[in-house]
Parts: C-alpha cells; sequence; structure tokens
C-alpha cells in the first residue's frame, strides 16, 4: 500500500483513542491523528477517577448499575450500562498493570473514594490528577509497540465516503494539507466544550469527530444531553474554567449561597452529594431565588495536611487565584462539563455508517442516559474502546476488499473566517440551554445559527484548522438547539 494508505486511523488522543490503540493486534499498523499535542484531551483533564466495582465486600455491579441508572434519569440503554460495569474492572485492572500510579492503603489495595450519585466509595484515583495519569499510564505503553504511530499537530478537516473506506483532507500546523486514506476510521475526539462560551474542556474540544460523522451521514442522537459540573471555579474572567472535582464534595465540602448558608436542603434529601445535573439546577434557582450568583465550596474543617495530600492539584490551583482552600471559601458556579449524546453506537463503537468506529466522549453509547453519573467516563472510554478496536480488528480478518483511491482535489485557498462568528455561536448557546433551557432564545437564535453554518460550508473560505474548528462549533449549536423538545 502506498504511505498514505492504512488499515486503521483512529482520530483523538485521549484515554478511548490510546486504549483503542494499545487493544489492535501487534502486527496491526495503528496510525493515531491528534490536532494538538498528544497529551492534550478531556481525558486528561479528569479529576476524581474511574468508577468501578474492584470487590464484592461492599458493593455489587446491581448497586453500580443502579447508580448510573438513576443518575440517568433512567434513560440509560441498559445493556450498555450492564457491559460498561461488568467489563469495566478487568479493562482497569489492565490499565494497573501497564503501570498506573493509583492511590493506595497501607496494605495495597487501591483507595476508593465517593462521588455525587455512588451510593459506595467505588471510584480509584491518583490524588486529583487521574485523567493525567491514566494518559501518561497510555502513552508510555504506547511508545512501547512499534505497530502505533502518533501523529500531532494533524487536524481532520473533511471525511469523504470512498470504495472500501474513507478519504481524511488533513492539515498541519503549517497548514499544509494532506490526504490519508483508511479502511477503518475510529473517532475519538472527545467532547464539544468550546461551542460554550464558559466550559471546563480543553481547547480541542469543538466537537470535530460529530461534525465529521453527521456531515457523512452518520446518525447523531441525543446532542441537547449535555452536562454543566455544579462546581467549576468561578474567576469570573476565563473561558475555560478551572474544575473543582465531584470528590471535594464526595470528601465532605459543604455548597454555600452569598450568604454562606447551606441550601441543598431546599432542593435534594441527598444534599451536596445529588448527581450533578440536580446540584447545577439547584444553585441555578437558588441564585434565581437570591438574586446572587455568588456560590461556595466549604471544605476548610477538613484541613490543610488532608486537603494537601488528597488534593494537591486542586490545592495549587486554587492557589494561583489566591485562594487558601484550608482557610478560604472556593468560588464556584456551574459550567458546560461533557457531553452524554453524539454520534449513535452499538455495544461495539460501529456506526450506522459502514467501516466508521466512534468511542469516548464523541460516542452515544446510551451508557449515560440524560446525566453522567461521576466518574463514568474515563470506564466508559477504557471499555467500548477496547471493544472497537476488537470489532474492527476482527472486521480486518475478514474484509479481503481494496481500498479504490479516487481523484481528490484539494482546493485550501480562500477567504478567512470573520472575527467575532466563534464568539457569538458561544455566546447564543450560552443564553439559550444553560443549565435550564429558555424557550424563547431557543426559538429566536436557531435559526441565525443554521445561517452561520451554511455560510461556513460554503467554499469561498480558506480550508484551515481554525475554519474547521469554528464550523464545527456553528454545527454542534445547531443540532443541539434543534433536539431540544420545547
Amino acid at each position: 500500500m502506498k504511505d498514505n494508505c492504512h488499515d486503521i486511523i483512529i482520530v483523538g488522543s485521549g484515554a478511548a483513542g490510546l486504549f483503542a490503540a494499545l487493544n489492535f493486534e501487534k502486527n496491526q499498523k495503528v496510525l493515531v491523528l491528534t490536532k494538538d499535542k498528544k497529551d492534550l484531551s478531556n481525558s486528561s483533564l479528569a479529576q476524581g477517577g474511574i468508577a468501578c466495582v474492584l470487590s464484592f465486600d461492599n458493593d455489587s455491579f446491581d448497586l453500580h448499575i443502579e447508580d448510573t441508572m438513576i443518575a440517568g434519569r433512567r434513560e440509560n440503554d441498559i445493556e450498555a450500562v450492564t457491559t460498561l460495569v461488568h467489563e469495566g474492572p478487568d479493562q482497569v485492572r489492565k490499565l494497573m498493570d501497564m503501570g498506573l500510579n493509583y492511590d493506595k492503603n497501607a496494605d495495597g489495595t487501591p483507595t476508593k473514594t465517593l462521588e455525587g450519585g455512588h451510593c459506595r466509595n467505588r471510584i480509584i484515583h491518583c490524588k486529583d490528577y487521574t485523567g493525567k495519569e491514566v494518559i501518561r499510564t497510555l502513552l508510555n505503553e504506547v511508545e512501547k509497540r512499534d505497530n502505533i504511530t502518533i501523529c500531532e499537530n494533524t487536524a481532520v478537516i473533511n471525511m469523504t465516503k470512498i470504495s472500501g473506506g474513507f478519504a481524511l483532507e488533513t492539515v498541519d500546523k503549517e497548514n499544509n494539507h494532506h490526504l490519508l486514506y483508511t479502511k477503518y476510521c475510529l473517532l475519538a475526539t472527545g467532547g464539544l466544550g468550546r461551542a460554550y462560551r464558559y466550559t471546563t474542556n480543553p481547547i480541542v474540544a469543538t466537537g470535530d469527530g460529530i461534525r465529521l460523522a453527521h456531515d457523512l451521514g452518520a446518525v447523531i442522537k441525543n446532542l441537547s444531553y449535555v452536562q454543566f459540573h455544579p462546581t467549576a471555579f468561578n474567576d469570573k474572567k476565563s473561558n475555560e474554567q478551572f474544575l473543582i472535582s465531584e470528590a471535594v464534595r464526595g470528601e465532605g465540602a459543604y455548597l454555600l449561597n452569598y450568604k454562606h448558608e447551606r441550601f441543598m436542603d431546599k432542593y435534594d434529601e441527598r444534599l451536596e452529594l445529588a448527581p450533578r445535573d440536580v446540584v447545577s439546577k439547584s444553585i441555578v434557582l437558588e441564585s434565581r431565588r437570591t438574586g446572587s450568583n455568588d456560590f461556595f465550596l466549604d471544605i476548610r474543617y477538613k484541613g490543610k495536611e488532608f486537603l494537601d495530600k488528597r488534593f494537591p492539584g486542586i490545592t495549587e490551583g486554587c492557589a494561583k487565584y489566591g485562594v487558601d482552600i484550608s482557610k478560604d471559601l472556593i468560588p464556584i458556579f456551574p459550567c458546560q462539563h461533557y457531553l452524554m449524546g453524539g454520534i449513535d453506537v452499538d455495544l461495539n463503537g460501529q456506526t450506522t455508517m459502514s467501516h466508521l468506529f466512534a468511542a469516548g466522549e464523541c460516542a452515544h453509547t446510551g451508557v449515560h442516559g440524560k446525566n453522567r453519573l461521576a466518574s463514568n467516563s474515563l470506564l466508559e472510554a477504557l471499555v467500548f474502546g477496547a471493544r472497537a478496536a476488537k470489532k474492527i480488528t476482527s472486521l480486518l480478518k475478514e474484509d479481503d476488499t481494496k481500498l479504490i483511491i479516487p481523484d481528490i482535489k484539494i482546493n485550501a485557498s480562500g477567504a478567512p473566517v470573520e472575527k467575532g462568528i466563534k464568539n457569538e455561536v458561544q455566546n447564543i448557546l450560552q443564553k439559550s440551554c444553560f443549565v435550564i433551557p429558555d424557550e424563547a432564545q431557543i426559538r429566536k437564535n436557531l435559526p441565525r445559527v443554521e445561517e452561520i453554518t451554511k455560510r461556513l460550508k460554503r467554499q469561498s473560505y480558506a480550508k484551515t484548522k481554525k475554519h474547521s474548528e469554528i464550523l464545527s462549533i456553528s454545527t454542534m449549536a445547531s443540532l443541539i438547539l434543534k433536539d431540544i423538545d420545547i
């Protein structure tokens, strides 16, 4: 085959993409494309941990399943949830065998913490930077595999269905364009956080994989199922918000309103440990009741020694804003965090389109229902990333078809995208569907977002990474607003 022809291309280097790559057989060549640095992803920012039942002394699969279903308002796919919970422990043990530095008790067993929506302490963690440690572990393992190649600073801006697979148009950081061809493509591109004005997501999370799948004709499902994390650090300045992990409340932090009063008893009997969507909605309702957006987390009573050991990353992050969490209240407010919807897939990551797979946050497995249970996301990435790899492997063994390379001309020239378009779309989403959807704003703003999306698809614009990302953001905004039931 030519150098630009491949059997397997994975787009994205988060937990789902990297773990999938490691689950291909060592004689199968795997190319991983990532549009920024290979260690920059939503996965790398995950603080809390990985929820799974590693022992049955005080926990069970049924309890984890039930917690997941309750958090998801029972809109979850029960078969997907059962698969996640039952297969999760073995995948986590594989990660441990790769060298994951998880927190341990004196006897060497994993330290388990509690988070909102869980009825048992079942979240294993690496201090408060579990995602970073997961990615470090996976990248270290990838470096040992001769069959896996990671190509950084390579954005996929367009995909075309061809006979036997797909053509991927890519652009590098020097704006050089290339065409790559593959029999099978696994999209593991993360979420769409940057479609919102304020998000916990990094700059790479613009919904590219979902937009590419949508443009190809794959089914996209429940894109309006967006989770808002209730406790993002509220510095009132940055668009990218520093996350205060669910685990802080799991360790006993109190939520306070502007009067420094606890208030969750007005909204839910589970208090601070209610699921994320409940807590976020409660904060918004309390802000309307009090007329103030000033809210706080209080964990001072735990003391400096405990906080420095358990939450070193959050302690350091808050200190950058002048907040000592052992002495000061932590200012917080809800912020866009996670997507439960996405590219519709089956239990093996297969989309509704032949040869196209998806895993991780960009995929809709049905696991999360309408709201994700804390720390189920890294588990989902591992379980369904591995399943997708195994399914593609089996298909490749039976697939003797040849890629037929068409004559595709790249026309990258054109005008730059006008300034202000991205900000306009982000502001529209923020006004229209932040925690509690605003029907009047949705009806008013949907036509404008659709108009912007259509204009961005015209060939008069230069095909750049910037244009691709803004097109993805506007496409995500349009699909979200159209998906909301008003």
